[in-house]
């Protein structure tokens, strides 16, 4: 199956996996909404590919506050959107045992925060207050995208908080899949959810103690990772999950999510109602 979507909003679209996924939708023909806290590369991009394919919004999805009345705007503006693509997030090292004989500071707290708020609550909050809108696109095909990690599953000692913060988008996307399939005026709104390796982006280059130790650029190429992801959702598969790692954590996936489908037919039997 191609890519069914028309109008296509994706968050952290300035760099990295969101902004090669938006300019390949904008090969493809998609009208993109590219939203990024930075207006120097959103005019870039909007330079580049012109205000007839792309659209630029500058917002900071962080901004828990702000996000019922922009997406209420987002909706009003272009009634025509029928994807949201939530990629926004960062990833930091922490370890825990450094310092530990000393309370942690408000600005250490703070930053544990605020990394849990743009890698999931941010999301959570984005696709509650936008379903509606795409429910309301039924029978024509909608589509809500969750950029995961490999993290989510095999979760990485030195980012526990970021590994956490996927493991909890990894887990919302089954159950929200698992409601909307099973609703009679929901089917139409497809959960999709990439599952990305390490992959060559501004997520560890800028991240200090990486380059200090020469670490700051590793993982797959970008190009090589697009090419590979756009070929999954161009095929319609719900979870997307890089070759690099389909090897190991595909066959946990497989073995793990037949055990859980297993449970929620169990709790439906029973009566259940979700």
């Amino acid at each position: 199956m191609s890519f069914p979507y028309k109008t296509v909003l994706i968050t952290g679209a300035t760099s990295g996996i969101g902004l090669a996924l938006a300019e390949r939708m904008i090969e493809a023909g998609i009208f993109v909404i590219a939203v990024g806290r930075r207006q120097d590369r959103l005019d870039e991009l909007a330079s580049k590919h012109g205000r007839d394919k792309i659209a630029t919004e500058a917002f900071d999805v962080s901004k828990l506050d702000a996000l019922p009345a922009w997406a209420s705007r987002m909706t009003s503006t272009y009634p025509s959107l029928d994807c949201i693509f939530l990629n926004a997030g960062f990833q930091r090292s922490v370890n825990f045992t450094s310092g530990a004989a000393e309370p942690p500071s408000a600005r250490e707290l703070s930053l544990l925060t605020e990394e849990m708020t743009t890698n999931y609550l941010s999301p959570l909050h984005t696709l509650t207050l936008f379903l509606p809108h795409l429910i309301s696109l039924a029978p024509n095909p909608a589509a809500v995208v969750l950029v995961s990690s490999g993290l989510s599953i095999t979760p990485l000692p030195r980012c526990p908080n970021y590994s956490a913060t996927k493991a909890a988008l990894h887990s919302l996307a089954w159950s929200l899949r698992c409601q909307l399939q099973g609703g009679d005026n929901t089917k139409h709104v497809r959960v999709v959810e990439i599952l990305p390796p390490a992959v060559k982006t501004e997520l560890h280059s800028r991240q200090e103690d990486l380059v200090r130790e020469g670490k700051g650029d590793f993982g797959v190429e970008l190009d090589e990772y697009i090419d590979e992801t756009w070929k999954g959702l161009t095929d319609g598969e719900e979870e997307i999950m890089h070759s690099s790692l389909r090897g190991n954590l595909g066959e946990v996936e497989k073995e793990r999510k037949g055990k859980w489908e297993a449970f929620v037919r169990h709790v439906r039997d029973s009566g259940l109602k979700f």
